[in-house]
């Protein structure tokens, strides 16, 4: 199996702000058009897509955007996504491949969720996970936050340590 480097050198991949390598590998032509009124306020691409690696160690930072964030596992060890609704109970997925362990091939996340994500396999110390991200309407760094550590665990008390763990 090919190590993280291979595939940072591969496929070209730069640090990401919440967290690990990324590329985007698809922005579409074509834009939503949003008025003023809307969450969005201004032209989205119809989709955009990234491939997004996370090493051993590495976490992909507690962040939403107002658009839904589909997942598609590729390579390395099972990768867990942490959802946090705005109402409702916190949810996860695990991606991987092993369907009798409970991991899914792809997932998604909500619009407006909270989301992030970490290797479900801490103890290899090559450990990562390949993945491919869509996001519909696009993704525009405009629609992007981080969340607040202390107001989301007085939120969701009982998952204080993972939104310590990802923040």
């Amino acid at each position: 199996m090919p190590k993280a480097e291979f595939w940072i050198d591969r496929l070209r991949l730069e640090p990401h702000p919440e967290g690990g390598w990324f590329r985007e590998t698809y922005r579409s032509e074509g834009v939503c058009h949003f008025g003023a009124e809307s969450a969005f306020g201004s032209p989205r691409s119809f989709a955009t897509s990234i491939h997004y690696l996370l090493e051993r160690g590495d976490r992909s930072r507690l962040h939403r955007i107002l658009s839904d964030e589909l997942w598609y596992f590729h390579a390395g060890n099972p990768l867990e996504v942490h959802i946090f609704p705005e109402s409702g109970a916190p949810s996860s997925f695990t991606l991987g491949q092993s369907p009798d362990d409970g991991e899914v091939l792809s997932a998604w996340v909500p619009a407006g969720c909270w989301f992030g994500a970490r290797l479900a396999d801490r103890a290899d110390e090559e450990a990562y996970a390949l993945v491919s991200c869509v996001v519909a309407p696009g993704f525009d760094f405009r629609d992007f936050s981080f969340a607040d550590r202390e107001a989301l665990a007085a939120k969701f008390p009982d998952n204080r340590e993972m939104i310590e763990t990802l923040t």
